[in-house]
């Protein structure tokens, strides 16, 4: 799979937030190649996309699994209809998804 622009921006700021390539390429369901290609100019004359566009740092694959246990626990509050806690979960969840970790 090859990039589009959009991703490769992205990609490039990532890297220059200095993320790890392993958990670059995790987070667009690729391998560490297609991230040197970005960076060696392949896909043209893309620019960094700006901190804000970039997805939070770490690797993917812990950050989703703590995300599905809570929406796991909030769909089980929401099935006792007690909706706060199911909010706080979701809230919580998307919160510690969303933290930047080394």
């Amino acid at each position: 799979m090859a990039f589009s622009n959009k991703e490769a921006s992205i990609v490039l700021g990532m890297v220059a937030r200095g993320d790890k390539r392993h958990d670059i390429a995790a987070w667009f369901g690729e391998n560490q190649a297609r991230v040197a290609e970005v960076e060696q100019g392949q896909y043209g004359n893309v620019t960094a996309a700006p901190a804000a566009e970039l997805p939070p740092k770490g690797a993917p694959g812990p950050k989703g699994r703590r995300l599905r246990s809570k929406v796991s626990k909030a769909v089980e509050a929401l099935e006792n209809k007690d909706a706060a806690t199911a909010l706080q979960l979701l809230k919580d969840g998307l919160a510690d998804f969303s933290k930047n970790e080394t």
